[in-house]
């Protein structure tokens, strides 16, 4: 099965970008998944081809209309499964996150939507049950680049991109913690040694070492998480 993404844009020339390079763009080559960017001005009427207006009530910029985006997302959407994610990306959205992308990548692709101005007629998100989601506290001047970084976290998951599975399950964020200090040769570099530990060949003494870094960073820089993996823990003892 390929996992199929569509994206509407304003830009379609923009993708796939840097998602046609490295293990990603190799992926597509491969046919494990495809990109279809949509011209949402495609769907505008008027001979000027204008997709955007004034706030209604004042304001500056201008909106996404949603009669022009509307028929943007049936287009997209024709022939789709109902149950098929879509998703626009704004900063009020639902934080995106390694679960989210999981999630996403079992399924059979995604429709992304792609913002630009001061945003999109809450009309149309609403009647086409559209999901927001945000990839951080932070705004950008279009949805395109956030876009890039949804699909390369979903791609990487799809079956067969990365060779390595077990590289996966230890990445940062994939067992609820930040990923463990990395370190190769040299063995010693500017007076520097890696942790003797790592040398060692005493697998249990590396497991119980990485898993304690883990732990010493997620609660020294994200204690968001930190707090999340105790509840976690503390509810697995429950249950058992």
């Amino acid at each position: 099965m390929t996992f199929k993404a569509q994206i509407l844009t304003l830009f379609p020339e923009l993708f796939p970008g840097p998602l046609g390079v490295s293990l990603a763009g190799k992926a597509l080559e491969e046919g494990k998944w495809s990109v279809e960017a949509i011209n949402i001005r495609d769907y505008a009427e008027d001979r000027h081809r204008t997709v955007d207006d004034t706030p209604a009530g004042g304001g500056p910029g201008m909106i996404l209309r949603a009669d022009v985006l509307g028929k943007a997302i049936d287009a997209a959407r024709a022939g789709v499964k109902k149950d098929r994610p879509l998703i626009y990306l704004s900063p009020r959205g639902k934080l995106f996150n390694q679960e989210m992308a999981a999630r996403f990548a079992q399924g059979e692709g995604i429709t992304l939507i792609c913002g630009r101005f001061e945003g999109v007629d809450e009309r149309v998100l609403k009647a086409r049950e559209v999901e927001e989601v945000s990839i951080g506290d932070y705004v950008l001047s279009s949805g395109e680049p956030a876009a890039f970084v949804v699909l390369d976290s979903i791609i990487r998951l799809l079956p067969g991109v990365i060779g390595d599975e077990e590289s996966l399950r230890e990445e940062s964020f994939s067992s609820g913690l930040l990923e463990y200090p990395q370190y190769t040769r040299p063995q010693v570099w500017e007076g520097l040694e890696i942790p003797k530990v790592l040398t060692s060949g005493h697998h249990a003494k590396i497991k119980a070492w990485q898993l304690e870094m883990s732990e010493n960073l997620t609660r020294q820089r994200r204690p968001d998480l930190w707090k999340r993996y105790v509840a976690g823990i503390k509810n697995k003892k429950v249950k058992s």
